[in-house]
């Protein structure tokens, strides 16, 4: 005779032939001698720096946070390279998100893609975290014309003035 199943039978073999799947180790920070943790903030500072680098970046974070970051700077302040940049570190693997600003007449899909490239590849070597994702978050565009006026107010420095 045939057996009578009903959705529930199915489901307790099913669960009983699939082993509870733990998180993945990442060997690179987990060996049999210890294990080593990397904070957030480095993986941000790691990411920020990376996003610079990539040609079409005019700047990081939103209105807000480069409002702040020019206020940290007048009274003396380094610039923050954490600026715009969140990052979420979990069993050995980082998730980035990233705000900027880019440059006007740079094809923004492609900015974005080199910013996730050089990120992933700057993170995952520096760190040994593997990297999930990054998100990049387009703030605005910055107009040529908006570069030349910031030029033309910084003060001219004159010969014998240091």
């Amino acid at each position: 005779m045939a057996e009578n199943t009903t959705p529930k039978d199915v489901a307790e073999k099913t669960e009983a032939a699939t082993p509870a799947t733990a998180p993945e180790r990442n060997k690179n920070l987990e060996t049999e001698f210890g294990t080593t943790r990397i904070d957030d903030v480095v993986v941000s500072k790691i990411a920020g720096i990376a996003a610079r680098e990539v040609s079409g970046v005019a700047a990081l974070g939103g209105g807000g946070a480069r409002m702040m970051g020019s206020i940290r700077e007048s009274f003396g302040a380094s610039e923050d390279v954490r600026q715009g940049v969140s990052v979420e570190v979990a069993n050995g693997t980082a998730s980035i998100d990233i705000a900027i600003i880019a440059e006007y007449g740079v094809a923004i899909h492609e900015l974005a893609e080199a910013i996730r490239r050089n990120i992933m590849n700057a993170v995952e070597r520096m760190t040994g975290l593997s990297v999930d994702r990054v998100d990049v978050v387009v703030h605005d565009v910055k107009l040529p014309r908006e570069e030349q006026e910031s030029e033309d107010t910084t003060p001219a420095v004159t010969q014998g003035q240091a």
